[in-house]
């Protein structure tokens, strides 16, 4: 795992960028955060935002492709016939 600043790393899922992403909202919203740290939280919510963007954008695009395959009704999906 690399730092907990570092912007390549990966959260575990959505809820736990979500969460992260929270974290770092609150911090920043208050008086106390260090300037030295600041560039890095700020390019770690970055970071979270493009992965919670891409997370939403891949399931809607599953979620369009269900929909469709429903309404084709293809017979060889059990689920469909």
């Amino acid at each position: 795992m690399t730092a907990p600043d570092d912007p390549t790393d990966s959260p575990e899922g959505y809820a736990a960028a979500l969460a992260e992403l929270e974290s770092i909202l609150d911090e920043l919203e208050t008086d106390d955060l260090d300037v030295d740290v600041l560039a890095a939280r700020v390019a770690r919510a970055a970071a979270l935002v493009r992965f919670c963007r891409a997370r939403i954008e891949n399931a809607k695009t599953e979620v369009q492709t269900i929909v469709a395959d429903l309404d084709t009704g293809d017979p060889t999906d059990p689920g469909t016939g």
